[in-house]
């Protein structure tokens, strides 16, 4: 077995273990892969894999949009309540932050072990609901900054 396999089948128990059925999904995907050869995907999957998933993603999000079950009315309110302004700067925030995760990933892969061992842990300790790595690497980007100016 190559360390490669080896690292993705530790990813699918962990996965496994912290009821993180996307971990354990996105690894037994790149287990398959693997074991039949078709590593050739990888470069695709790295280049386009995210825009993809954010594709579905979104999708989810504007479903009651499209449906129907969000009226003007509210989308008007939302902009003009306390809550919905803490809403608006929290989206953006949280965009500006998922940026920095992805850029910090993209620096240093090696991170995203520690990212889903600590999205276990939340899982398994603190209730958590794992909602992807770039949240997790934008607070870690941040958490560094501030190390870096701290110096």
């Amino acid at each position: 077995m190559s360390p490669s396999m080896a690292l993705m089948l530790l990813i699918l128990v962990l996965g496994i273990v912290g009821k993180s059925n996307i971990v354990a999904g996105a690894a037994g995907i790149l287990l398959v892969l693997q074991v039949t050869n078709m590593q050739g995907l990888f470069p695709v999957l790295q280049a386009r894999g995210l825009e993809i998933g954010l594709i579905f993603l979104v999708i989810s999000v504007l479903v009651p949009f499209a449906s129907g079950k969000v009226t003007w009315g509210e989308i008007g309110r939302s902009f003009v309540t306390v809550p919905g302004l803490i809403a608006l700067v929290s989206g953006a925030l949280a965009t500006y932050m998922n940026g920095q995760g992805l850029d910090l990933l993209q620096r240093v892969p090696s991170l995203m072990i520690g990212l889903v061992v600590g999205s276990i842990i939340g899982v398994l300790f603190f209730g958590g609901i794992p909602v992807g790595p770039l949240m997790a690497g934008g607070i870690a980007a941040a958490l560094l900054a501030v190390g870096q100016w701290l110096k």
